[in-house]
């Protein structure tokens, strides 16, 4: 082979691995997750890190609200029948621009709270505080569980078009992996990422 083939395809694997790099960077990802007990109940607390496509941001800024679904589940395996849910719990979080102040609003279970950029907006959906999902009452110490958590960009509540947009464009289906781990009622319950 000549050093200009050599040099030419050395350059399209560069630029496919920024391309696959980019990409990858878009999406959720869980970085930590703690249940704490509180009297009665289970506190969850989470981060997860936020990062939309150019697309998306480009549509938020021009009014399209986002709305992000997270998800919460504690099941228990039995041998003689699927898995046993003991506990579910969903919250939603909305995204939207406020043109005439230039900043990004987000609003969860009553919680509102002003950004004046779209990566300070996007952090303070990724947190999640103080999210009550288990009663003490659901659960038998002697059992084993395991915890679930996740959050989706719930394409159902997006305006008609662009749920058809989001079908052929993969930018729009943004959502983590399911996070499992084994939950103790007796014990501490942290993961870290």
């Amino acid at each position: 082979m000549s050093q200009r083939i050599k040099q030419f395809i050395f350059l399209c694997l560069m630029a496919l691995s920024v391309f696959a790099g980019s990409a990858s960077a878009e999406g959720i990802k869980i970085k930590s997750l703690e249940l704490e007990r509180v009297e009665n109940d289970w506190l969850l607390n989470a981060a997860l890190q936020i990062e939309l496509s150019p697309g998306l941001e480009d549509a938020v800024k021009k009014g399209v609200v986002l709305y992000f679904q997270t998800e919460f589940e504690l099941t228990r395996s039995r041998w003689y029948w699927f898995e046993e849910k003991s506990a579910l719990a969903q919250r939603q979080t909305r995204l939207s621009y406020q043109p005439i102040t230039q900043q990004y609003r987000i609003s969860s279970e009553g919680f509102t709270f002003s950004a004046k950029t779209i990566a300070e907006a996007l952090q303070a959906v990724g947190i999640i505080g103080g999210w009550r999902v288990i009663d003490n009452n659901q659960l038998d110490t002697s059992k084993s569980y395991t915890a679930g958590l996740r959050m989706t960009l719930d394409l159902s509540k997006l305006p008609k078009p662009f749920q058809v947009n989001a079908l052929n464009n993969r930018d729009w289906n943004v959502s983590s992996e399911w996070l499992r781990f084994p939950f103790s009622p007796t014990g501490p319950n942290i993961v870290k990422q």
